[in-house]
């Protein structure tokens, strides 16, 4: 098991060797305090933009589920008649210059494996820019837009949001509740308190505390082909090989498991960049991944590998009160 995966397992299952990193922790507390203090102070001032930007974000390092989700926000607001933009850090993209549009056929290492796949699922128009004020500023250049959606940048402090919506997994949770380096969270847990809705993947139902949503898998697509078959098409109990870098890796092969196929799981880094070599699994069978595996894949890929298409489904509650929050910010 790598550095980087026994110090994300310690986080959630604990481990006495944590205590050595409080003392970063504290450091780390206090930057990020003194980053959202000014913040609310205005100084310095936070670009505002023309029309309603809502972020979808993390409090917790590692997925939890917000590709999807994003997705799904997409397809919403256009079904109510909204022109949508989406903003996005591009993590692990290297493009020419910035910002950068992204569009189908791009190389992933160019555009980023996650904003290229949002792109040619939804066909959305997406900017990159760790600058994000930049990469709204130059999407509104380019296309006239009713509501801009920030793919991550819940601390991204330059940008003035009119919405904050935090994604959590409803398995591990927030964790030990503490701070890097000593825990998975990228604020204190107190900041839960100032966004305006949490989202539990996973949950059973809504909670308390926020609301519920789940990834509903829906289809096999062949990466060789293109072509997508129903989830029947490979029986139950079939072994498969299973590749996930993705934040949680275990959650992606415990859905397969819920299909009742067998996996051998075979986890990666988040956003690795693969080479055929790294897929030549023994014995012979189907390789299954995710989504955001297969769009760096496709073009060495094999006959029998698949990604299994999931389709965020959040609650009627939270479909409710998004409405009311749609309607909110675009009678302004």
């Amino acid at each position: 098991m790598k550095l980087a995966e026994r110090v994300s397992q310690a986080w959630y299952t604990g481990h006495p060797a944590l205590g050595l990193l409080r003392p970063l922790e504290v450091l780390y507390r206090w930057v990020v305090r003194r980053r959202r203090a000014a913040f609310l102070r205005g100084q310095p001032p936070a670009f505002k933009a023309p029309l309603p930007v809502i972020v979808v974000g993390n409090l917790t390092v590692g997925g939890t589920g917000k590709t999807p989700l994003i997705l799904w926000l997409i397809e919403h607001c256009r079904a109510r008649g909204l022109r949508v933009g989406v903003v996005s850090r591009g993590y692990g993209a290297r493009p020419p210059c910035l910002p950068w549009r992204v569009k189908a056929g791009q190389a992933p290492g160019e555009a980023g494996d996650e904003p290229l796949m949002i792109v040619e699922r939804s066909g959305v128009a997406l900017m990159i820019d760790p600058d994000r004020p930049r990469a709204i500023r130059a999407l509104l250049e380019q296309e006239p837009l009713d509501l801009i959606l920030s793919d991550d940048g819940l601390q991204h402090y330059r940008l003035a949001r009119d919405l904050e919506l935090v994604l959590i997994d409803a398995a591990r949770g927030l964790g030990n509740r503490r701070c890097l380096p000593a825990g998975p969270l990228r604020e204190p847990v107190e900041r839960l308190k100032s966004v305006d809705a949490c989202l539990f993947n996973g949950a059973a139902g809504d909670r308390a505390e926020g609301f519920a949503f789940n990834l509903q898998p829906r289809a096999l697509v062949n990466l060789a082909s293109g072509a997508r078959y129903p989830l029947d098409h490979l029986p139950p109990g079939q072994r498969v090989h299973a590749v996930a870098g993705i934040g949680n890796p275990q959650r992606f092969f415990a859905t397969l498991e819920a299909l009742h196929w067998r996996p051998i799981p075979h986890p990666f880094a988040d956003h690795a960049a693969y080479r055929a070599e790294d897929l030549q699994f023994t014995p012979a069978l189907p390789l299954l991944m995710t989504e955001k595996d297969a769009v760096k894949c496709r073009g060495f890929a094999a006959s029998d590998w698949w990604y299994l298409a999931v389709d965020a489904q959040p609650s009627e509650a939270f479909v409710a009160w998004f409405d009311a929050q749609l309607e909110r910010l675009l009678s302004r």
